[in-house]
């Protein structure tokens, strides 16, 4: 039987943003789901599983970090990673202390992210 495909879901305003890096993505042979708003993206994790969320954080409605606070009520042990194009230390330390596994700085340096995703992936 072949290995199911690693989903992950991107969470993103930027439409551009969320269709670039969703195709890079499945280039690499995941499973992609996107997302536009946190709103959505909550609506889609309580019906589905993923193993790995990449979310941005500054958006409007639900910004990230409101985001991660939501998520963690539905499903606290997800994989997350925060993309921001503010990296601030603030911020950074939030993002940590509400459980992400990484926080990167746009614009997204693709082998920097596909390096952090094969250590999403191999902690298990």
């Amino acid at each position: 039987m072949a290995e199911q495909k690693k989903r992950i879901l991107v969470v993103d305003d930027e439409e551009n943003a969320r269709i670039a890096l969703s195709k890079i993505l499945t280039r690499e042979g995941y499973e992609v789901a996107s997302a536009g708003n946190g709103q959505e993206a909550l609506t889609y994790l309580r019906a589905r599983d993923v193993e790995l969320v990449i979310t941005d954080i500054n958006m409007p409605e639900m910004n990230g970090m409101a985001f991660l606070r939501e998520l963690n009520k539905i499903r606290p042990a997800s994989n997350v990673i925060m993309i921001t194009a503010y990296g601030e230390v603030e911020s950074y330390i939030e993002a940590m202390n509400l459980g992400a596994f990484e926080y990167i700085n746009k614009p997204v340096k693709i082998d920097e992210l596909k390096r952090i995703i094969a250590k999403v992936f191999k902690k298990g």
